[in-house]
């Protein structure tokens, strides 16, 4: 899943691909390099990030997809919460709906059910304004898979059919350093949830921590962290960097091919 931010504050390439031109150029490079899907997001959600009015989402969402899905015939996900932009992707012809509130603005649940399209629920807690304020856990993977769960039974509850559900830990949304590590380590445990899972750690904080890396710097610990997720049982790898990050994953699944089982 290549990334395709159309906002001007994202943490790691905010103000790029705004204009129409500029995201048409950046989707065909990444589906050039290997990328299936391309994930266009036009609210920021990096830690602190203020929300953003409904009709400058949609301003900034909508004439991408339509451009996305009718020049380049790429299969679209859109990482939004709000229920506008979801059913107005849908109708410009986006594939999925990818939030990382997990469908719990008010209307959303029942927007991303009338869709009919595949949606991907992520844990957080809070909002990216407050979400790294203390962020603290018992045992973050048990918690994480509580809520993941949770949040497949509303949405099915919604008409949402399991078969069209993903899931995503949340990589760097309300939590530490630690945390986050001890996810990575443990996240095999989330195939308990029995649905495919998708991951994002391109670039993130966590990485600049562990490696002393500025965001531009981080390709080689965020690739490391694929093929880890990967191998752990990840079915899709959201990341800025496509051409490197399916390098590492395709040697990874070659290696797992002549896993004894």
């Amino acid at each position: 899943m290549g990334v395709l931010n159309v906002t001007p504050d994202s943490f790691s390439d905010g103000g790029r691909y705004t204009s129409r031109d500029a995201a048409l150029r950046q989707a065909e490079r990444l589906l050039a390099e290997g990328a299936a899907i391309i994930d266009v997001g036009g609210e920021s959600t990096r830690p602190g990030a203020e929300p953003v009015p409904e009709q400058e989402e949609l301003d900034r969402v909508i004439p991408v997809v339509e451009a996305l899905t009718r020049e380049l015939d790429a299969l679209v996900s859109v990482d939004t919460s709000t229920p506008a932009v979801i059913r107005e992707s849908a109708a410009a012809g986006a594939g999925l709906i990818n939030d990382v509130r997990s469908l719990r603005r008010p209307g959303a649940l029942e927007a991303a059910a009338a869709t009919g399209l595949p949606v991907c629920v992520m844990h957080m807690r809070g909002e990216p304004g407050d979400m790294q304020d203390d962020p603290r856990y018992d045992d973050v993977t048990a918690e994480v898979i509580a809520f993941l769960r949770e949040r497949v039974e509303a949405c099915v509850a919604a008409g949402i059919p399991r078969h069209q559900l993903l899931v995503d830990p949340g990589f760097g949304f309300a939590k530490t350093l630690e945390h986050n590590l001890r996810l990575l380590a443990e996240l095999e445990a989330l195939r308990v949830l029995e649905l495919p899972m998708l991951v994002g750690l391109s670039r993130k904080g966590m990485i600049g921590k562990v490696l002393d890396r500025p965001v531009d710097e981080r390709m080689p610990g965020s690739v490391a962290a694929a093929v880890l997720c990967v191998d752990r049982g990840a079915s899709i790898v959201r990341a800025h960097d496509v051409k490197a990050t399916l390098d590492g994953v395709r040697f990874a699944h070659a290696v797992n091919h002549y896993k004894k089982r």
